[in-house]
């Protein structure tokens, strides 16, 4: 006969069966030293950066003003966002939010909208409607008779206030890379303009296009975000249109002190748990896992072999960047949107960025067949790295071949000894 006891010990949810992974060395918890520097009071930056620039014509009672989201995840971007709109509030202006996101959400105003929610984005977090269209209208052309799209919605408004993080790209090197005149000569220019950038060549022709539309569209301010190695607000600049160029160049040089490594210079293999579009562009930052698997060239890091085990909820299965990798899984490529991950390998002319890389049926297995073909043919511990993501760096685990050069490392501490890897039953990390 049951009781009242068996009932409740039975729906007792019994923890999930896990197992030791013998095939791949232990390892160890590191933690590097970053700085840690940012900004308190997030929201009084912004209000003081509008303050700064004093009267604005263009915003007045009943003035539709525009703001830019995007595609990346960033920073305190609702309450950056959320005081924008309070500060247009107070001045009796019409704020809305519209997306500046190139080809990105597959292309679709459907899609750009979610893509922002996943954010935090929505009418009900920042207090101002949400709209999209990609329909785009053309301002002119380059000196290189390169054609420049604006966002329709944005031409229609009383003004534009362009709002974007600064720093590296993970395609080309210059004096202005990723921050608000990317998103303006790109994001701005919706699926028409970012295959134009693309096609043409982004490091060479994202100021020009950004100051044809500086000179002939309605922009009346850009917010530059420069974040920290944990994510945090670091400098918040706000600015009118004709510094805006100037001070993503600036900008460009602090966010790149601020970029976290992998403390490495060479690994046999790297395993990346989670890689998306809210945390590079191409999912994982080729500034991080080597330039050289994008464009060639010296393999410096030199990561022999790299595994991603998962996509982020929050990039819609875009698995760009998927390419980089050497292995992946079975759950990885399920989870991909490969209309998404297409229109935006085509778009951003990264075919590479797109294919898909050898598939295991699990993590376990993933990770095994890394480290025999990493290394075939040599008998010596494997150097192995794991990270959390390619935006996450503060904290890693190493296997033992690396420690003693953590120990030798002043930067990094040693925070949690040798310990198996532990896969659930499918053979899945846990």
């Amino acid at each position: 006969m049951s009781t009242v006891g068996d009932a409740v010990q039975s729906a007792v949810v019994a923890p999930p069966r896990t197992h030791a992974v013998t095939t791949v060395p232990p390892l160890a918890r590191i933690r590097q030293k970053l700085s840690p520097q940012h900004l308190d009071d997030v929201p009084g930056a912004i209000r003081a950066g509008i303050a700064a620039l004093g009267d604005l014509p263009q915003i007045k009672p009943g003035a539709k003003i525009a703001l830019t989201g995007g595609s990346r995840g960033i920073a305190d971007i609702v309450p950056i966002l959320r005081t924008v709109v309070e500060e247009l509030y107070a001045r009796g202006a019409q704020p809305f939010l519209i997306p500046a996101m190139g080809s990105h959400g597959g292309a679709t105003a459907e899609g750009q909208i979610e893509m922002m929610a996943g954010y935090g984005m929505t009418e009900t977090a920042l207090g101002c409607p949400v709209r999209a269209t990609m329909e785009v209208v053309t301002l002119g052309t380059t000196t290189d008779g390169i054609p420049v799209y604006y966002d329709r919605m944005a031409s229609e408004a009383d003004g534009v206030i362009v709002v974007n993080r600064v720093k590296a790209h993970t395609a080309f090197r210059g004096a202005v890379e990723s921050g608000v005149a990317k998103m303006i000569a790109v994001g701005m220019g919706k699926r028409h303009g970012a295959e134009q950038m693309h096609s043409a060549g982004l490091g060479t022709h994202i100021t020009d296009a950004a100051a044809i539309t500086l000179e002939q569209a309605n922009i009346i301010a850009g917010i530059h975000i420069v974040e920290n190695a944990y994510e945090q607000v670091h400098t918040i600049r706000v600015t009118r249109p004709n510094e805006i160029i100037a001070t993503d160049a600036d900008l460009l040089t602090l966010a790149n002190t601020l970029l976290p490594r992998v403390p490495f210079d060479q690994l046999d293999v790297l395993i990346v748990d989670t890689m998306g579009k809210n945390i590079s562009g191409t999912g994982m930052d080729p500034n991080i896992i080597g330039m050289w698997r994008r464009f060639g060239g010296p393999k410096v890091p030199d990561f022999t072999r790299i595994v991603v085990l998962s996509l982020t909820s929050e990039t819609h299965g875009n698995a760009m960047g998927i390419g980089f990798a050497d292995f992946t899984t079975r759950r990885v490529f399920e989870q991909i949107d490969h209309h998404a991950l297409m229109m935006n390998a085509i778009t951003a002319e990264s075919i590479m960025a797109g294919k898909i890389p050898l598939i295991r049926p699990n993590d376990e297995d993933a990770i095994e067949w890394a480290i025999r073909s990493a290394l075939r043919g040599v008998e010596r511990p494997p150097r192995i790295a794991r990270i959390h993501s390619t935006l996450h760096l503060d904290t890693l685990a190493v296997s033992p071949a690396l420690l003693d050069e953590v120990r030798a490392n002043g930067n990094l501490e040693l925070v949690r000894e040798l310990e198996p890897l532990r896969a659930d039953e499918r053979g899945h990390l846990v």
